[in-house]
């Protein structure tokens, strides 16, 4: 089944605009993990209309996988989801902590990749679109540490500057090398940042969350913020700004929100940045529930997704 519910438009897109939907999703394997096929994570992609796709996780999770050793193996199936598409496809292959079995696939041309394999040129009608796909590492999450939830070895914390200092120190060397590659970008249209950050957004753990009960203590998360410093615009918060009406988690539809022993978040994301560049409409995709825009039954990942369109 696929259900689209209402999604708010920051603006409409202007007369003669190029318009790009752009998805970002952890497809956990495409389904494989559990033993299925490609066939739910193309439904996914289908029903969010996407034109170009950052995906995460396109091989399977080692066995065991625990927090501090998780790789991943097999072959990725990104090329299969291209092949049924009619699409182009890049699989990120190297090896760096901005990484995770990580590919891009795209209606439109893709060119050679970045210096750290996290971002390609597509060529959209004409015009340069880079987009830079990244995975973030997991361990110490921090909002596992804020809430005495168990994950590696990673001490407990209680504050912000805390977090700031864990998740500065988890997830800053990747940033380092995703602020190296984008100096390629320079004379592009457009840039466009996916990913699996596993950290939330800057926007999203406001002191009026904090009093809605969606999350322990207010925190300036760095790693978003370190790209909205850049320049970038969080495309679902540009289009869905108050995170207590739109919390809009994408972690994790697998856990009941109550769970004791985990913690709903927005941790995957479509950033963008360009000048005269808009964001029309974001939407959440995932399982039939109230967290998900447009709906997809049976839903595959441990993640729900994200799209965006844009208008330059």
């Amino acid at each position: 089944m696929i259900r689209f519910a209402s999604i708010l438009a920051l603006c409409a897109a202007p007369a003669g605009a190029e318009t790009l939907r752009v998805m970002s999703y952890n497809i956990w394997g495409g389904g494989a993990n559990e033993g299925k096929g490609i066939e739910e994570t193309l439904a996914a992609i289908k029903a969010a209309g996407a034109d170009v796709v950052g995906l995460q996780e396109t091989r399977l999770e080692s066995d065991p996988c625990t927090a501090e050793s998780c790789p991943a193996v097999g072959d990725s199936i990104a090329p299969a989801l291209a092949e049924a598409l009619g699409w182009y496809v890049y699989d990120q292959t190297a090896q760096n902590g901005a990484l995770w079995a990580n590919a891009v696939i795209s209606r439109y041309p893709i060119g050679a990749a970045s210096a750290n394999d996290l971002g390609v040129p597509l060529d959209v009608n004409g015009k340069t679109v880079w987009l830079f796909n990244i995975h973030l590492d997991d361990e110490p999450y921090q909002p596992y540490q804020l809430l005495n939830i168990e994950y590696g070895p990673a001490p407990f914390i209680t504050t912000e500057a805390e977090a700031v200092k864990f998740a500065t120190e988890t997830r800053g060397p990747a940033l380092d090398l995703l602020m190296a590659d984008m100096a390629q970008a320079a004379d592009a249209t457009v840039v466009v940042v996916t990913g699996d950050f596993n950290e939330p957004s800057v926007h999203d753990w406001t002191p009026e969350a904090v009093a809605a009960g969606q999350h322990p203590v207010a925190v300036k998360w760095p790693t978003t913020g370190r790209l909205v410093d850049a320049g970038f615009i969080d495309a679902y918060r540009a289009v869905h700004p108050d995170p207590v009406a739109k919390p809009a988690y994408t972690w994790t539809p697998s856990y009941e929100e109550t769970a004791t022993d985990d913690h709903p978040d927005r941790i995957d994301f479509v950033l963008v940045r360009g000048e005269g560049v808009s964001v029309t409409e974001a939407a959440i995709v995932g399982e039939d529930g109230p967290r998900s825009d447009i709906v997809v039954m049976p839903w595959p990942s441990d993640h729900r997704a994200v799209v965006a369109e844009i208008a330059f």
